[in-house]
């Protein structure tokens, strides 16, 4: 029993469809960026920032898993992160037994076919999600975490390889970790200039 499962990756790369899979085989919960509430401003008057965006849906999905955690859930899944904040992962959770999934794919037409086929028919931004992917595919794995080539499989085949590595996967607990440079990674906030 995993504490955390953290799955991330490109937008339309099938994070919430995987996530959807391991809740339903492991059924415990789900916590996505998208559950955090409606927030306009800390005050009513300062204008919000992207980076303020970011840094609060962080803070409150942290919030909520180790709320989670503490009411003793287990194999707690993790999703709907900013790619720059799973370079936080290592220090935020480290002490625990977690695991992240990083969903990658070779064939970008096969991305952007997913992306069409999106069933919330959220945002399809094609050229972000190519840089996206491309920064993805080009990070080395940080601590703990395990690359999926979705490229050509099943929704079914990335879920049963999703279930053999977490539960085959020995996550290190203790180790030492230095953040990689934010370069390395994609991120919807304007501010970090990641685009």
């Amino acid at each position: 029993m995993r504490d955390f499962i953290f799955v991330t990756g490109a937008s339309g790369i099938g994070k919430s469809t995987l996530c959807n899979g391991l809740l339903e085989h492991y059924q415990t919960t789900v916590v996505e960026q998208h559950m955090v509430p409606e927030f306009i401003s800390r005050d009513g008057k300062e204008e919000m920032s992207g980076t303020l965006e970011e840094e609060t849906c962080w803070k409150v999905q942290v919030a909520m898993l180790f709320s989670f955690h503490e009411l003793g859930y287990k194999n707690i899944i993790a999703a709907d992160i900013d790619d720059l904040r799973t370079a936080d992962i290592p220090v935020v959770f480290k002490g625990f037994n977690f695991i992240t999934i990083k969903l990658v794919c070779h064939d970008i037409g096969q991305l952007q076919e997913q992306m069409k086929n999106r069933s919330n028919n959220g945002l399809i931004d094609f050229e972000l999600q190519r840089k996206m992917n491309e920064k993805n595919l080009a990070r080395e794995p940080l601590v703990n975490e395990v690359e999926i080539d979705i490229t050509g499989k099943t929704v079914d085949g990335v879920l049963q390889e999703a279930i053999q590595i977490i539960e085959n996967t020995k996550s290190q607990i203790e180790y030492d970790y230095v953040k990689p440079p934010k370069e390395q990674f994609y991120s919807w906030v304007f501010a970090n200039g990641l685009r």
